[in-house]
Parts: structure tokens; sequence; C-alpha cells
């Protein structure tokens, strides 16, 4: 397998930067059958910080955040890549934005420790359908 590209669509909700705070909002999710491709999340400043969440089936996500009362924002829209875990493996991703004059201004990588691995990276939204264009997805 090489490497593939996707257009996805995230939901992210802020949240009181607190122990077992992403622990509940994931264990709500799952027990409403919440299926998530991805989940970051990092700090918002002064004692916040931002879930983002990537659902296999958008519908269930908006259900099960509505039934535990957590405000959601979006569709936004990003990118996930997946394939073979290699030296190397989004240069040439990157070398094709980067020419564009596209900006990659965040992303999240890990390797599945099989050989695999899985990045989701972000654009700017008026970036994002040239992007896409240029990344031929």
């Amino acid at each position: 397998m090489t490497v593939t590209i996707q257009k996805i669509e995230y939901y992210y909700t802020i949240v009181d930067d607190k122990h077992g705070k992403a622990y509940w909002l994931l264990e709500h999710l799952r027990q409403s059958d919440v299926n998530l491709i991805a989940f970051t999340a990092f700090p918002r400043g002064a004692g916040r910080s931002q879930l983002d969440f990537v659902p296999d089936d958008a519908g269930k996500l908006l259900t099960a955040a509505k039934k535990a009362g957590i405000e959601l924002v979006g569709p936004k829209q990003a990118f996930l890549a997946r394939g073979d875990d290699k030296s190397g493996a989004m240069v040439e991703a990157h070398y094709k934005l980067s020419t564009a004059d596209i900006n990659v201004y965040a992303a999240n990588g890990v390797s599945d420790g099989t050989g695999m691995f899985g990045y989701i990276f972000w654009v700017k939204s008026e970036d994002y359908q040239r992007a896409a264009v240029v990344l031929g997805v």
C-alpha cells in the first residue's frame, strides 16, 4: 500500500482542561456506538482544551453529543493520510502543497507499530479545495 489521502470532516468542542473530561466524553461516545476515525486534543489556553472528533458516521456523533449536552462546532475540513510507514512517507504531499503555496498549519501522525501510519493535517479553509486538487483527492 502506498499513501492514500482523503478529505475528512471533523467536529470540535472546547472544554475545561480538567482530569477526566476527555474520558467522560469518549466513554459517552463509546456507549452511543460512535466510532472515531481520529481524535485529537490540545490546549486552547487559559485552562481550556479543544477536542477534535473525526467520526465514521457524523449523524451518530451529532446525536450522541446532543444527548449529552455537548456543543459541537462543525463540520470542519481536514485531510487524512494512511499508508505504509516508511521514512519520508508524507514528504511528497508536503512538497506538492508547499510548491502550491499552501501551508499545513497543523498535523498529527502516528505509526501503528505494524508497518502502517495515520496522519491528519489541516490547511486554511480558503486553501482546502485547492489543496484537494493539488493532492489529487
